[in-house]
């Protein structure tokens, strides 16, 4: 107001930028020249965002369409004709908010202005706002049981389309991750190891990284009772969109169990497993470690010796013996001895561990990436049907990030000072999109 009434008092005070009557914004006198040249500042500049690349992230979203897919298995008991906010553009900014680096259900508040996140969502910066955080809160409690079983099966269907033809053979990595809580939330467990109350859920991802289910539960080592219903719906999602392509479960000593293994012999599914060391086991390599360990003394002792060996054996709770692949290390810290077991016929024993077991590591990496980028481990709600359905949201974001990558430009597309063409990044699909 006070610069509107100077304006109108002295039009001629902003001789070459003087505002109409009905401005509201005129520029800020007394800046210095610089350089010869005058200096105006004015307040007119629209509405600003710094998330721009939200816009990116919304282009890939609309091609994944991973909000329809989630908004379709849940039930909306909203009257359609007072409906403001779609579930599927609720869960869209939901998402979006999460990869743009606000996991808070707060930050809505603030985003729903927002001009960027609003264009991001199909509607004008002028339009009306987005949803409001206590619109989110109610989001996220919304789904049941039911709808949280059909969300699994959707990201299982959203990982089978990101191929462009059915693969051969494709392999699963299945982990579990501590996620520290702080609050009275169902399900959650006292854990010794990490001495916190928390959860651990089991989070799995293809060898290429692309995110295929996660299952929110206690923080305890899963059981093999718990862990063989979680496969059978696993691989019934996946061979109902590919019947043919084989399937290798890979994961580590915690889903070693005898109905595990059972159940993949009798539904035909791969897998390589780590193994516990046990008394039994250790005598099978007993002779190979004094040699390794000879070696290592005749050596420079500046590295490690690692030798590879393989047997059939089982412990007294398997139904049969399985084949089992031993690695011996001695380095300068001692001796190191590793276990697997597997149902693969073929491949040298080296190759089976160091090729294909260890590579699991990059499923770490990922799972590390989804926590630490994407917050996957803000599960505050206090039911536990609401952090499932979190879980779900920041896998969303998982995949925007994820397909965004071989898209974004790398070290290796800038053009060297002796080339002419620039070396363009490679197109195929990272093993994690945070590198």
């Amino acid at each position: 107001m006070t610069w509107d009434l100077v304006a109108k008092a002295d039009p001629n005070h902003f001789p070459e930028t003087t505002p109409a009557m009905n401005d509201l914004t005129p520029p800020l006198s007394g800046l210095s020249s610089v350089g010869g040249k005058s200096v105006f500042a004015r307040f007119d500049g629209g509405m600003l965002s710094s998330n721009s690349g939200v816009l990116a992230l919304a282009e890939v979203e609309k091609r994944l369409r991973v909000a329809e897919r989630l908004a379709r298995c849940i039930d909306d008991p909203r009257c359609p004709d007072q409906v403001v906010h779609s579930l599927a553009d609720m869960i869209g900014f939901r998402m979006k908010m999460i990869a743009a680096g606000y996991e808070d259900g707060n930050d809505a508040n603030r985003l729903r202005c927002d001009p960027i996140f609003k264009m991001a969502q199909d509607a004008l910066p002028s339009g009306r706002d987005l949803a409001s955080q206590s619109t989110m809160c109610r989001l996220e409690n919304l789904p049941g049981v039911r709808e949280l079983v059909a969300m699994g099966r959707a990201m299982v269907d959203l990982y089978c389309a990101s191929f462009r033809q059915v693969p051969k053979r494709i392999v699963l990595d299945i982990d579990d991750t501590f996620d520290a809580v702080h609050g009275g939330q169902q399900l959650r467990l006292f854990n010794a190891h990490h001495d916190e109350y928390g959860f651990q859920p089991i989070v799995v991802f293809d060898g290429d990284g692309r995110f295929v289910g996660a299952v929110l539960r206690p923080a305890k080592r899963p059981s093999g009772a718990e862990i063989r219903p979680h496969l059978r719906r696993l691989v019934r999602a996946i061979r109902s969109n590919w019947p043919n392509t084989r399937i290798l479960i890979r994961a580590d000593s915690h889903y070693c169990s005898p109905p595990v293994i059972d159940w993949c012999r009798a539904n035909d599914v791969d897998f390589i497993l780590g193994v516990a060391p046990t008394t039994t086991l250790r005598k099978h390599v007993a002779d190979l470690k004094a040699s390794t360990l000879a070696r290592f003394e005749t050596s420079s002792k500046t590295g490690k010796v690692r030798r590879f060996t393989e047997f059939v054996d089982g412990a007294a709770s398997w139904s049969r013996v399985e084949r089992i692949i031993a690695r011996v290390e001695i380095g300068d810290q001692g001796a190191d001895t590793r276990f697997v077991v597997t149902n693969l016929a073929g491949g040298k024993a080296k190759a089976l561990y160091a090729d294909l077991y260890c590579r699991r590591g990059a499923a770490e990496n990922h799972i590390k990436s989804w926590k630490t980028h994407l917050a996957a481990d803000r599960t505050s709600c206090t039911r536990a049907t609401a952090n499932q359905f979190r879980l779900f949201l920041h896998a969303g974001a998982y995949w925007m990030m994820w397909a965004c990558a071989p898209r974004c430009p790398s070290a290796r597309a800038l053009p060297s000072p002796n080339s002419t063409r620039c070396v363009c990044a490679s197109s195929r699909s990272p093993r994690g999109w945070s590198r």
